[in-house]
């Protein structure tokens, strides 16, 4: 396991109107906001697509995830770039093939507003 209690991991992302018209037919969240660009020609993006920054940096290290919150503070737009930092508050070894996780993140966009913040918790599972 290449992470450790302390690491900061950071993902960034440029959500695109191809993103939220896939997320739209995926998850049926058919919102006017998320299907009517808005007069600057923007959709504003799911939360939970935008909720995929953070689960991504859990899929990177394999966590299974048994704890998921989150708090939207403001709306992503397509065309913004996000930054996900998520950092790992605790990993405990509980025996050869299961370590426990919970990190906390925090997402800002291009112009430094928080966009996004929570925690998730789960397990990471290694070996057969």
């Amino acid at each position: 396991m290449g992470i450790k209690a302390g690491d900061v991991i950071r993902f960034e992302r440029t959500f695109t109107k191809e993103d939220v018209e896939l997320f739209t037919k995926v998850s049926k969240d058919e919102g006017d906001h998320h299907v009517q660009p808005d007069e600057l020609d923007r959709l504003i993006v799911q939360g939970l697509l935008t909720a995929t920054l953070p689960t991504k940096v859990g899929g990177d290290n394999n966590v299974l995830a048994r704890t998921m919150n989150f708090e939207f503070f403001r709306p992503v737009f397509t065309g913004d770039t996000i930054v996900c930092d998520v950092t790992i508050e605790q990993l405990e070894k509980k025996d050869e093939r299961k370590t426990t996780i919970y990190a906390t993140f925090r997402c800002e966009n291009q112009h430094g507003k928080q966009v996004l913040g929570g925690s998730f918790g789960g397990v990471i599972l290694t070996g057969d």
